[in-house]
């Protein structure tokens, strides 16, 4: 599982916060913990109005590059700014992200493709998020012809199928997991990401429903999550169904991530 830690976003409280605090400290605290952890990408998300939104990303995506060598995922829903802090990366890394609305696409696409960027697609357009599995595959199609056009490979593609809240749902995850074992059939080498807590807002116990539901999406072809590097649960519940599709041979990751204490019940510092 590819793991887009998600915690340095300033659209969760804590986080905004502390940027608006310019906290070095807790910025620094988070991508530490969350390198450690496992995280194979650092989500940076400022969250802040247009006109200050390029000087903070600079300032976190240094802060973090300060402190790891994580590669980073630059999030932003405006495309441009994406691809201007590109310059601001040590390490080639992933955009967050890329959909059918607007020039989105033709603004991130051009800049990438002789790169070796990879960049998250949403199956959204100009209509807003597709009600039907056909709809967003057609979606889909769109996106995909465009990564032809620009020579950008399915390997670097993570499509985001748009997981919705389970509460306002009529048949549960059932049309996503449709859309996303079709995605799979087409492009056996595509990524296929999503955040993963998107499914239990509004209902209680959402830990409980998040681990759920991510061993669901990997078992139709997820293999990509925006999610907390810290929640012990989660990460233990992805490495065991790992372990359960016969994704980790002989369970070498699951053991090893068990002996480093990143799973399991929390021991003892005596």
């Amino acid at each position: 599982m590819i793991i887009i830690g998600e915690k340095i976003n300033g659209s969760i409280p804590s986080t905004g916060k502390a940027i608006a605090a310019k906290d070095e400290a807790f910025i620094k605290d988070l991508a530490i913990r969350q390198s450690e952890a496992g995280a194979n990408y650092i989500d940076v998300c400022a969250s802040v109005s247009d006109d200050i939104e390029m000087e903070t990303m600079k300032w976190l995506i240094d802060l973090v590059q300060s402190v790891t060598d994580t590669p980073i995922a630059i999030d932003s829903p405006n495309a441009q700014t994406c691809v201007d802090c590109i310059p601001f990366c040590k390490k080639v890394g992933l955009i967050n992200s890329v959909s059918g609305e607007g020039n989105k696409i033709d603004i991130v696409f051009p800049v990438i493709a002789n790169t070796k960027w990879e960049v998250i697609a949403l199956l959204s357009d100009d209509t807003g998020i597709p009600k039907c599995a056909a709809d967003r595959l057609r979606v889909f199609d769109k996106i995909m012809a465009a990564a032809e056009k620009y020579g950008i490979a399915p390997e670097r593609i993570h499509i985001d199928p748009l997981v919705e809240m389970l509460c306002t749902s009529e048949d549960g995850i059932s049309m996503v997991v449709e859309v996303m074992t079709e995605i799979k059939k087409r492009y056996p080498t595509i990524h296929i990401t999503g955040a993963a807590s998107n499914i239990s807002f509004n209902l209680p116990a959402r830990k409980l429903l998040n681990q759920v539901f991510i061993t669901l999406a990997m078992n139709s072809g997820m293999d990509s999550a925006i999610l907390d590097p810290l929640d012990r649960g989660m990460l233990g519940t992805i490495y065991a169904t790992e372990a359960m599709l016969g994704l980790d041979d002989y369970c070498i990751e699951y053991i090893t991530a068990f002996r480093e204490g990143r799973i399991g019940p929390v021991k003892d510092k005596k």
